[in-house]
Parts: structure tokens; C-alpha cells; sequence
């Protein structure tokens, strides 16, 4: 492993000092006021931004008969729901499920429960809807033996952290996305486990796949694992209903019928759980985080998993 330069060290411990000093007055005042404190810094500090802009822009292209007006209205809601995020990172243990005062309310428990219970493994797979870190949550009633599959934030001790936060509820096992994660993943769900991954986010070596009706790389990793170990792939969307409430929607899995054609199965499978996720996202577009480099000017360039 490559030493950090000192320069880096210097500037990840400035920014965990920051973001702590965050973190702490967040989790001071509590979870409700945090929530809110979070959602005005949203409206009032996240919507000035440039990855406002960029959300703005790929809202433009994805919806091009809304009016300005609209535009920004989901723009300024998504921002909301930005910083309520944020501000909700300290009390993700807090986040129940169970309990006299619920926060998180599961919908159609029973598909995942059935999909975990037959013992083929199965793909639970979401996207970055309302706080998705609640989905870690619903995966430890699930499977607590399964995993999480994730992109550890750039800083290397906030992601420590986060990955401390998702372990209070979530799945004990967290799974870093790469070749090697690719891996775990496949012993996993070889072994009847379940594996929940977030499968909205661009990545270099993936498929391009059709994405609101432009080509958008995307990760083939679900696709791959379903049609070689014969797991469902069962996608999974997450509402704020107000301030830190919650509610899981586990939709029934995928239907697909493989062709035997390894390369054209994968690809179709992809571009049919796209699909599935603009769905949800277009049933509440407001809680999905446009602010992501989902579409790529040269995304016309196609790598597939074998």
C-alpha cells in the first residue's frame, strides 16, 4: 500500500475536523432538529452550488416538457432532502425500524423475506432515494448475514465513520465496490446470502445502458451475478414522508428469461433494471440525487463483464 502524502494527510484531517464538528451539533440537538437544520442548509446553502447546476442540467434533459418553474422546484426540494441526509448521518442508529415510535416503515417485507429464505441468494438493489442510508437499515432485518455493497466516501476517515454509522443497524458485513468486492459478492450469493447494493451511480467499467433515453454507464455487476447463480434481482426504493420518517418498497424481482447469449443476456438484464429505477425515481423525482455525472459525454463507449 502507497503512503499518504503528507500534503493529503494534512487536508483529510482539515475536512474530518470540519465534518465532525458537524457531526457532533448535529447529534446534540437531535434527530428531528437535525433533520430540519439539515433541510434549510439545503434550501439555502447546497441549492447555490455547482452540483446544483449539474442536477438542474440533467433534470433539463431528462424532462424536457417541465417548465423552468418545475425544474426548480425539485431542484430546491432535492437540495432539501441533500442536507436532511447529512444532518441524519449521527442518528442513523436511531433510525428504527421496530419499537413504540417507528421511524422507518417496511412495504411488502414479505417478497424479501420469501427471496432470502429460498436459499438461492438474491440482489437487492436501490438507488440514491430519499436518505439511502436506510436501506442498510432494512437490510439487517432482511439478511443481518448478507452485505452492503459501497463506494467509501474520498476521505478516508469520514468513511471510516460512515461505515461505523451503517454498522449500528445494517448488515455486519460491508463490502467495498471493485474486482474484489466483485468476488465476496459472488461467494455470498453462492452461498444463499443476500447482497444490497446501490446501482444508480456511474461507473467506467460498465455497460452503457439506457438511463431517462441516454446511454449511461452502468454497473453489470447485478445482471452478471443473477443470470451465472440463478439469484433474483429485487429492487428496492426508499420515500421521506416527512422530516426523519421512512418508508421501504420492496418490488417484486426482475422477471427475465435468459437467452444463453452470455454477453446480450447481461446487457439486457442491465438495461431492464434501468429501467426499473427511472420508474421510481420518476414516481418522486425530487428524492432522487440528481447532482451525479449520470450521463458522460462519452459514455457511448461500452465494456462488459464476462
Amino acid at each position: 500500500m502507497h503512503a499518504i502524502p503528507f500534503s493529503r494527510r494534512i487536508r483529510h484531517g482539515a475536512e474530518a475536523a470540519i465534518f465532525f464538528s458537524f457531526m457532533g451539533f448535529f447529534w446534540l440537538i437531535g434527530l428531528d432538529a437535525a433533520s430540519s437544520v439539515g433541510g434549510f442548509i439545503g434550501r439555502n446553502v447546497f441549492y447555490h452550488l455547482s452540483a446544483a447546476g449539474r442536477a438542474r442540467k440533467n433534470l433539463i434533459a431528462a424532462y424536457p416538457e417541465k417548465s423552468a418553474a418545475a425544474i426548480e422546484a425539485i431542484t430546491l426540494e432535492m437540495c432539501d432532502n441533500l442536507g436532511r441526509v447529512v444532518a441524519e448521518y449521527p442518528h442513523l442508529g436511531n433510525l428504527s425500524v421496530e419499537g413504540i415510535r417507528p421511524r422507518i416503515h417496511i412495504d411488502n417485507v414479505h417478497i424479501g423475506h420469501a427471496a432470502v429464505a429460498e436459499g438461492r441468494g438474491v440482489i437487492f438493489v436501490t438507488g440514491h432515494f430519499a436518505n439511502w442510508e436506510v436501506m442498510t437499515i432494512a437490510a439487517g432485518i432482511l439478511d443481518p448475514t448478507g452485505a452492503f455493497v459501497y463506494r467509501p466516501a474520498n476521505n478516508p476517515l469520514v468513511a471510516h465513520w460512515i461505515s461505523r454509522q451503517r454498522l449500528i443497524q445494517g448488515p455486519q458485513e460491508q463490502i467495498k465496490k471493485g474486482q474484489r468486492g466483485l468476488k465476496r459478492m459472488f461467494r455470498l450469493i453462492r452461498d444463499g446470502k443476500a447482497v444490497f447494493m446501490l446501482a444508480d451511480q456511474k461507473t467506467n467499467e460498465g455497460i452503457a445502458a439506457s438511463f431517462f433515453g441516454r446511454d449511461a454507464m452502468t454497473t453489470p455487476a447485478p445482471a452478471a451475478l443473477s443470470i451465472k447463480l440463478g439469484a433474483p434481482i429485487i429492487p428496492v426504493s426508499t420515500q421521506r414522508l416527512s422530516g426523519a420518517h421512512f418508508r421501504v418498497t420492496i418490488h417484486p424481482a426482475i422477471e427475465f428469461d435468459p437467452s444463453g447469449e452470455h454477453t446480450n443476456d447481461i446487457f439486457a438484464l442491465t438495461a431492464k433494471m434501468n429501467l426499473v429505477l427511472e420508474d421510481l425515481v420518476r414516481a418522486r423525482p425530487a428524492q432522487w440525487l440528481w447532482v451525479h455525472r449520470r450521463w458522460p459525454a462519452d459514455n457511448n463507449a461500452m465494456k462488459h463483464l464476462t
